[in-house]
C-alpha cells in the first residue's frame, strides 16, 4: 500500500492507494491562513504536521489492515514557500507562501541581475522563493542571520517524517535558486540572493527515494515494515502525474483556486520574457512548460461572499449551453497576474456594469474572465513554441458546465474529462512513491485516466469570444494607468 500526501494552501489530503495505484481511501485536514498586512500571506509549518497526524490517524483507524502495510509515501506541495530553520531545526519565522506580493521590489532587482533568467529559465516572480529570502534580509536581518535551511514547505513536511533534509527538482525549480537546464543548485543563482549551497536541501529526482519513514512514527502508526519516502514535488508536476502528463505533448488544464495550463516538454526550452514557467518535471529528464493565473475558482469564491450566495448557487442559476460572452468585463486580478503580465500590484475590474447587471450576469463575467486568462496563457504557451491539440480539465470549476463550454470555446480546444474519480496531485504522490520503493517503468504507473467525455468547443461561438478575448486583453494597460 502507499500513500500520497498533497500540502495544499488551505488544507493537507491523504490519499492510500495500492500498488495497481487503485484508491482505496482519502482524508482530509484543513488549516488556516494568516494575512497579516496587504499583500502578505504566511502559515504556521507546525499545522502541517498536525494535519498530517489528523489524516494518517484517520485512515489507520478506517483501514487499519492496510494502512499497516503501507510501504512507501509520496509528497506534493504547494511550491515557493520559504520555510526558515535555524542550526537546530527549529522555525524561525512562518512559512511565506506562494501567494504572497511584499517582495515584489527585491524580485525585480534580482530578475534584471545578468544571467539570472538564462540560469534559472524564467522571470523572479514576487512569490518565488529567493525574493523572499532578500525581502527577510532587508527587513528581518536578525532572522536571516540564523538562517541555516530553506525549505519548501512540503519538504517542511518530509524533515518531519524522515529526519532528511531534502528537496526534489520540480519544486525547487520554482525557487529561482535552481539552474532548471542542469536540474542542480547554482551558484550563482544563489550568490545573487546572498544564499549558499549548505543552506539548501539534498536534491533527488521526484520518483527516487529520499529517505525513510523514522522509526517512531513507524511504530506509533503501526506500519510492519519499512516505508520509504519519495522525493515528490511541486503541486501542479505531481498533478500530471496523477493524470499521466508526462509525454512532450501532453497537457492539462486546472480551474482550482489558481489557474494552469500546463504542458509537458521532453527538453528544457525556456522563454522567461513570455512569463510562461519552465520547470523540472517530478520525472527526471523531463520538464514542463505552465502558464499561471493567480485566481480561478477564487475569483467565484470571492463574488460568492460579496453577493451572499454559495459558488454553487451561482453557478447552478446559469445555463448548460453558453449563448456568447458576457457584455460585462471581468479582469480576474484579484491578487495579481502572473502569466504574461508579471505585474503583483494590478487588480482586478468589472467593465460594462448597469443598473440592469444581474448576479447571473456578474457570474458569467467572472467565467468568462477567468477563461480569457487562460487563453492568455495559451497565446503565451504558442509564443514559446508549445503546441497543444487538446487537454484534460481537472479542478473544482470544471463541475460547472457552463464554465467548461466557456473555456473550451474561449481557448477552441477539446477539454476532456477524466471518468469520476480523484486524479489530483495526492494521486501522483501516491504514484512517485509506488515509483521509488517499485522502480517499476513509469508509464505502467502514471496512466492516463479514462476520458469519461469531451467538451468541444462551441464552433459557432468562436469568433464571438475570440474578439471578446481581444477586447478584454487591451483593458490591461488602461487598468494599469487607472491604478497607478
Amino acid at each position: 500500500m502507499y500513500i500520497g500526501l498533497d500540502l495544499g494552501t488551505s488544507g493537507l489530503r491523504a490519499l492510500l492507494s495500492d500498488a495497481g495505484g487503485a484508491i482505496v481511501a482519502t482524508a482530509d485536514a484543513a488549516y488556516s491562513v494568516a494575512n497579516p498586512h496587504p499583500g502578505w500571506s504566511e502559515q504556521d509549518p507546525a499545522d502541517w504536521l498536525d494535519a498530517c497526524k489528523t489524516v494518517m490517524a484517520q485512515l489507520r483507524t478506517d483501514y487499519p489492515a492496510e494502512f499497516s502495510a503501507v510501504r512507501g509515501i509520496g509528497l506534493s506541495g504547494h511550491m515557493h514557500g520559504a520555510t526558515l530553520l535555524d542550526a537546530q531545526g527549529q522555525v524561525l519565522r512562518p512559512c511565506i507562501l506562494w501567494n504572497d506580493t511584499r517582495a515584489a521590489v527585491q524580485a525585480a532587482v534580482l530578475d534584471e541581475t545578468p544571467n539570472v533568467r538564462d540560469l534559472s529559465g524564467n522571470i523572479v516572480f514576487p512569490g518565488f522563493t529567493a525574493p523572499k529570502l532578500t525581502w527577510v534580509e532587508e527587513n528581518e536581518p536578525e532572522i536571516f542571520a540564523k538562517v541555516a535551511k530553506v525549505l519548501l514547505p512540503k519538504d517542511y513536511l518530509r524533515l518531519w517524517l524522515t529526519g532528511e533534509y531534502v528537496s526534489d527538482m520540480s519544486d525547487s525549480a520554482g525557487t529561482s535558486w535552481l539552474d532548471v537546464g542542469k536540474r542542480d543548485w547554482s551558484d550563482d543563482l544563489l550568490a545573487a540572493g546572498h544564499m549558499h549551497r549548505d543552506q539548501m536541501p539534498r536534491l533527488v529526482e521526484g520518483s527516487e527515494i529520499s529517505g525513510n519513514l523514522r522509526e517512531n512514527l513507524r511504530a506509533d502508526w503501526g506500519i510492519t515494515g519499512a516505508v520509504v519516502v519519495a522525493g515528490g514535488g511541486g503541486d501542479n508536476a505531481v498533478a500530471a502525474c496523477g493524470v499521466g502528463c508526462f509525454q512532450d505533448g501532453d497537457g492539462f488544464v486546472s480551474l482550482g483556486t489558481s489557474g494552469v495550463l500546463f504542458a509537458a516538454k521532453n527538453s528544457f526550452a525556456p522563454d522567461p520574457a513570455s512569463a510562461v514557467h519552465t520547470f523540472c518535471h517530478a520525472v527526471p529528464d523531463t520538464w514542463y512548460q505552465m502558464g499561471v493565473i493567480l485566481a480561478a475558482t477564487d475569483c467565484l469564491n470571492w463574488l460568492s461572499r460579496i453577493l451572499g450566495r454559495s459558488p454553487a448557487e451561482l453557478a447552478g442559476k446559469l445555463d448548460r449551453a453558453i449563448s456568447g460572452p458576457s457584455k460585462t468585463l471581468f479582469l480576474p486580478y484579484l491578487s495579481g497576474e502572473r502569466t504574461p503580465h508579471n505585474d503583483s500590484t494590478v487588480r482586478g475590474s468589472f467593465v460594462g456594469l448597469d443598473v440592469a447587471t444581474s448576479p447571473e450576469d456578474l457570474t458569467r463575467a467572472v467565467m468568462d474572465g477567468v477563461s480569457f486568462a487562460l487563453r492568455d496563457n495559451l497565446d503565451a504557451l504558442r509564443a514559446t513554441g508549445t503546441c497543444l491539440s487538446r487537454v484534460l480539465a481537472i479542478g473544482g470549476g470544471t463541475k460547472s458546465r457552463f464554465w467548461l463550454e466557456t473555456l473550451a470555446t474561449t481557448l477552441n480546444l477539446p477539454l476532456d474529462l477524466p471518468e469520476k474519480g480523484d486524479f489530483g496531485a495526492a494521486l501522483g504522490a501516491a504514484r512517485l512513491a509506488i515509483a521509488a520503493d517499485t522502480n517499476a517503468d513509469l508509464s505502467t504507473i502514471m496512466n492516463r485516466p479514462k476520458v469519461a467525455e469531451t467538451v468541444e468547443p462551441r464552433i459557432d461561438l468562436v469568433d464571438r469570444y475570440s474578439e471578446t478575448h481581444a477586447r478584454y486583453r487591451a483593458l490591461y494597460p488602461n487598468l494599469k494607468v487607472a491604478l497607478s
